[in-house]
């Protein structure tokens, strides 16, 4: 892969924020972009729309690209309710109707949003062309994986460039929901032999951080992602860790043409 290629040229800004009101409550919200395919991006635990925007403009041209902040995330309401994977799917659905999308969608779930994206097609598998899960997390890595809060919060604060203040407090609830929305996807319909693409960042976190075994078991985990459907693929980001979609966009951004191109 050439530089271009690796380091595409400065992206423009996201774009322009929208809040929409839900049954639930107010729901913030971006879209743009033009295409056949509908892209649905599924933010990070504690992560804002902000941690899509390298990939912008270019994602633009590929489809429409919806992406929005969970009830807690910055520029959308508080939650009333308790947050289950069911109810925060419910109020996705009912914001992508209100945006006038239809189905089927081609999902984008990094980190925590993956178990949201992983939820979602086995629920309403109709309603999912394609699936991406980048630097996903897998249902049983809450079992292995040590959830240093502290350190994550201090990271995404860096990445975002935002005060810890912001965010930290729905970090630690949706932390905390991770196991129950595991729960969630044991109890749910088979995943769908849809066309997924797993994202891997390969570059380890630090060993007091995340222990050799933990490495291991999260290695086997995303492999199992890409084997969860038989349309299965992984693509490795050499040069990222947690999140590629910073670190190297043109990869991120050339694994999702294929999946469109495959799931359309």
């Amino acid at each position: 892969m050439n530089d271009t290629a690796r380091n595409p040229p400065p992206a423009d800004t996201l774009p322009s924020p929208h809040r929409l009101q839900t049954r639930a409550g107010t729901l913030e919200y971006t879209l743009s972009g033009t295409g056949a395919a509908t892209v649905v991006l599924l933010n990070g635990a504690g992560v804002t729309l902000e941690g899509w925007r390298l990939l912008y403009p270019a994602i633009e041209d590929m489809a429409k690209v919806f992406a929005w902040n969970r009830f807690g995330v910055r520029g959308s309401d508080a939650p009333r309710l308790a947050q289950s994977g069911a109810v925060v799917l419910a109020s996705l659905r009912e914001l992508l109707s209100y945006a006038g999308l239809q189905a089927p969608y081609v999902l984008v779930g990094h980190s925590l949003g993956g178990l949201y994206a992983n939820l979602f097609a086995r629920l309403y598998p109709q309603e999912v062309a394609g699936l991406m899960f980048l630097e996903a997390s897998h249902p049983r890595d809450h079992e292995v994986l040590p959830q240093h809060e502290t350190q994550l919060t201090r990271a995404i604060s860096k990445v975002l460039a935002l005060p810890q203040r912001l965010f930290s407090a729905n970090l630690h609830a949706e932390i905390e929901s991770a196991g129950y929305l595991a729960h969630e996807i044991a109890s749910a319909g088979p995943f769908p032999a849809i066309p997924v693409c797993v994202v891997t960042g390969a570059r380890n976190p630090p060993q007091w951080l995340m222990s050799p075994a933990a490495r291991r078991a999260r290695q086997l985990h995303q492999r199992e992602l890409v084997q969860m459907s038989p349309h299965g693929e992984q693509v490795i980001a050499h040069g990222s860790g947690h999140f590629p979609q910073l670190t190297e966009p043109a990869v991120v951004l050339q694994a999702l043409k294929g999946l469109i191109e495959r799931s359309t």
